[in-house]
């Protein structure tokens, strides 16, 4: 096997304790050692990524905001921003309907209507406490913007999908979303990463326990879904492992004889 893509909160990252598994550090060690490239697939920024520092030495590269950015070294293999109309389009929204949205640049983040709920998400369940150290929007709105996250139920997020054509959304989370062009995905960001390197999609396995997961789970030579995982997303792998607290990555590399 040539490459392995890892998504990062409920896979990598346990929401109990925010820390990667003793397991999973010597399953990866191991997996590079036996010749793997390692891979990060992730909704989160590079700026909101705080938590694989145990790893880090091993990591390859990067899809970062649900495929919208992907890095192989300091490379940039892929770059798919949303289109301005539709930034301006959700901006729009969020200031007259009142949810909370982070709007992720190529660079920078912003937040508007920061609110409470926003807080409680991004500090205690994905423990990014830097999510109120943000620019202006309209700062960001100079960039290129890579990724929405809007505050939205699953009976809101129609509506808010209308207005955002060029757009896709990937929920991982009854509160909210990731949004992104629609040419970008996990599983595009799989594919950008194998050409880039001249290996097939067939040589990779993939990690995933999220809605945002299913495209690279889909994309890769092996889709595996952690036993935390949705069902839907149990559904579409090719196999499941134990869960993420109970060493679902290493149970996994070992049943697939990569270590």
């Amino acid at each position: 096997m040539k490459a392995l893509f890892f998504d990062i909160d409920g896979t990598l990252v346990s929401f109990q304790t925010h820390k990667i598994p003793a397991s999973t550090i010597f399953a990866l060690t191991q997996a590079k050692a036996n010749g793997a490239k390692v891979f990060i697939s992730t909704g989160r920024p590079r700026s909101y990524i705080n938590n694989l520092d145990a790893i880090e030495h091993l990591i390859d590269g990067y899809i970062t905001t649900t495929g919208a950015l992907c890095t192989v070294g300091d490379e940039v293999v892929c770059c798919q921003p949303i289109p301005h109309n539709d930034v301006r389009s959700m901006l729009h929204m969020a200031q007259t309907k009142g949810f909370a949205c982070a709007f992720i640049g190529e660079h920078d983040n912003a937040v508007v209507n920061y609110n409470e709920e926003l807080v409680r998400i991004f500090k205690q369940l994905l423990n990014i406490p830097t999510v109120d150290q943000v620019v202006p929007v309209e700062n960001v709105m100079q960039q290129q913007v890579l990724q929405l996250i809007p505050l939205i139920t699953i009976d809101e997020e129609p509506a808010v999908m209308h207005g955002l054509p060029h757009c896709v959304s990937s929920r991982w989370h009854p509160a909210f979303t990731d949004i992104t062009s629609c040419e970008a995905d996990k599983g595009k960001g799989l594919e950008s990463i194998c050409r880039y390197l001249q290996i097939s999609p067939e040589d990779t396995i993939a990690f995933g326990d999220g809605g945002n997961d299913i495209a690279i789970l889909c994309r890769a030579g092996k889709g595996v879904a952690m036993g935390n995982a949705t069902d839907q997303v149990k559904q579409n792998a090719d196999m499941v492992t134990t869960s993420v607290d109970d060493n679902g990555i290493l149970n996994a590399l070992r049943q697939l004889k990569v270590v």
